[in-house]
């Protein structure tokens, strides 16, 4: 894939490239860090990750990284299919719960979406830290993207971490991981489509009878 091929190079440029894109503020739009918030956290992951927000893409893309020269055209085109696909699962979704196609894609409203591009280099002694600490996703639908040759991944089930060498659809609060990596590096990368914050989520009208109580969370 030339996604895969354009974030291997990118990652394996020069420390003194790639330092010029560092920030820990979580609030940039584009930077290379270690992790979500380097501030706050007391455990520093054993990644790079690189946070690329990329909707709309004309507002963006002028501010990722300009090397490999050919990086925003190729992933700017990623974006766009990943966006599709993402709008393809939501009527997939909706179909499935017998509404209109439309229906979560239309709710879940107009908002920026991004991706974040981890890359684990080789550790010393993986089993003293993490690539990616457990979490869970506050997003409406993550897709991601697996390195096909190293398992990563892993979720939390009956109480053991159990490693996934293919994704499978997880429920939105179902912890799962990235541990550090071994003797071989591996590259991950998620595409979030978040939902608009002034989004309530509650119980589907069309689905239940009116005189039935509702549940409802922000």
């Amino acid at each position: 894939m030339l996604a895969v091929a354009a974030y291997d190079f990118f990652f394996w440029l020069p420390a003194e490239e790639k330092a010029k894109l560092y920030s820990d503020d979580p609030a940039k739009k584009m930077r290379l860090s270690t992790s979500f918030n380097v501030r706050k956290e007391t455990v520093c992951n054993w990644r790079d990750y690189l946070r690329l927000h990329c909707h709309p893409l004309e507002k963006y893309v002028p501010d990722w990284p300009a090397n490999p020269p050919s990086f925003r055209e190729i992933v700017s085109a990623y974006c766009r299919e990943v966006r599709e696909l993402g709008f393809r699962l939501y009527a997939a979704i909706s179909a499935s719960l017998g509404l209109e196609e439309e229906y979560v894609k239309k709710t879940l409203g107009e908002q920026e979406r991004h991706m974040a591009v981890n890359f684990y280099p080789k550790c010393p002694a993986p089993e003293l830290t993490y690539g990616l600490p457990a979490h869970t996703d506050p997003n409406a639908l993550t897709v991601l993207l697996m390195d096909q040759q190293v398992a990563g991944l892993q979720v939390l089930k009956e109480g053991r971490w159990i490693a996934v060498r293919e994704p499978t659809p997880q429920r939105p609060g179902h912890l799962h991981r990235g541990p550090a990596a071994g003797d071989t590096p591996r590259l991950s990368e998620s595409f979030s489509e978040p939902s608009s914050s002034s989004v309530l989520a509650t119980s589907v009208a069309e689905m239940f009878e009116s005189s039935l109580p509702s549940c409802c969370r922000r």
